[in-house]
């Protein structure tokens, strides 16, 4: 690949200046940049979870190959990371994406954006699309208009491959023997999607008193670990699920094209694990709840899936036949705790806690009123208080 023309050199401050951390795949990308490193991506919509993460990563700007935000549907994204005051420059040359590579100086000042050369200079590299607030408010509102053209289109192509993928549910997975025991129990299935953290924590105490088996598809597996509970199977293509994860012990699943094909299943084998492969069309949390499912579970909490429109277009999927005729097959034993913590934030009232000090504090204070050695000390207190202000 040749090197690309600079288009000046400079030795000015630029706005931000930093190592660059470059992957097509902003899920890859995530899990290996550090704080204050600039991410160098190619999504075009970023989601709510990719947004999330690299501000949780800390990363000092944000260049994407791609538009950030295309305005076709109201994705929250783009939204999350200009609040978080981390610079945004997208709609650059796709080339960069092969010029640069880990580690490399790279700086970003307004719309234009370079690296830094051996000397110390700053060169430019060329110019792209700041994402800004005013920017931002016109992409939401061309987003919004185009909502009930994206809805249309989404429900055709929901019951166009519906008719095709209706065998799918109709006729039972071919399940492998597992060691974990379903029957009878229920099932927690924890994907890796929006406020999938905060629901997590907010079912810790369910977790606790039921003792359900835990599901993570791909990087719900961290999510559960992260959490301090330990998942019991771990099903999907294993492309954003961690080493540590795969090896903490958990039964594996790997979720293989229908014609048998399971590319996730070299790399269980070149850490040395074994794994259940089950070929199937579909998502992988489609996968784990028609596993927990057949497998006799009485109830199944889905955790941090993708349930409507945002979340499908999000991953890139124009409909959701599959996920919309599992949730049909399940029924009532499906309980959705997709934005459980919003319904349930845990925190008390100022008036409930008065009143839990007052009620603890009321022992306290019986006991001292009845010890002598109290009440002389009392005593005493009170006179010294009285010569005082007298």
């Amino acid at each position: 690949m040749p090197w690309p023309k600079s288009v000046f050199s400079s030795r000015g401050k630029a706005e931000v200046q930093a190592a660059v951390v470059v992957d097509r795949s902003t899920k890859r990308l995530i899990k290996r940049i550090k704080p204050g490193e600039i991410a160098l991506i190619h999504h075009c919509d970023l989601d709510q979870v990719a947004a999330k993460g690299l501000i949780e990563k800390g990363v000092s700007a944000v260049l994407n190959c791609s538009d950030t935000f295309s305005g076709t549907y109201p994705t929250p994204g783009p939204e999350i990371l200009v609040q978080a005051g981390i610079p945004v420059l997208d709609g650059i040359d796709e080339v960069w994406m092969d010029v640069f590579s880990d580690g490399m100086t790279v700086w970003m000042d307004g719309e234009r954006f370079g690296y830094v050369d051996e000397s110390g200079k700053r060169v430019a590299a060329g110019k792209g699309n700041r994402l800004t607030q005013k920017r931002l408010s016109a992409l939401t509102k061309q987003a919004h208009d185009n909502v009930e053209q994206a809805l249309e289109q989404f429900i055709d192509n929901t019951l166009s491959y519906a008719a095709k993928e209706k065998h799918f549910v109709t006729k039972p997975l071919p399940l492998p023997e597992l060691r974990t025991k379903i029957k009878g129990r229920h099932v927690v299935v924890v994907v890796r999607g929006a406020n999938y953290k905060a629901d997590l924590r907010a079912i810790r105490p369910y977790i606790k008193d039921y003792r359900p088996v835990l599901i993570g598809v791909d990087g719900g597996a961290d999510a559960l670990l992260d959490n301090h509970f330990t998942p019991d199977l771990i099903v999907g293509d294993m492309d954003s699920v961690s080493d540590r994860a795969l090896c903490s012990g958990a039964e594996l699943i790997v979720h293989a094209y229908p014609d048998g094909k399971a590319p996730g299943l070299d790399r269980v084998e070149k850490l040395g694990l074994t794994a259940h492969i089950v070929p199937a069309i579909g998502t992988s949390e489609d996968v784990a709840m028609l596993l927990a499912f057949e497998k006799k579970a009485t109830l199944i909490v889905a955790l941090g899936t993708h349930s409507h429109m945002v979340d499908f277009l999000e991953k890139g999927r124009k409909g959701m036949a599959s996920t919309l005729l599992v949730r049909m097959k399940i029924g009532t034993r499906l309980v959705d705790a997709k934005g459980v913590n919003i319904l349930y934030q845990g925190k008390y009232r100022r008036r409930e806690l008065t009143y839990l000090a007052m009620s603890s504090a009321f022992p306290v204070i019986a006991l001292f009123g009845i010890n002598p050695d109290f009440r002389h000390m009392m005593r005493m207190l009170w006179l010294h208080l009285r010569m005082i202000f007298s």
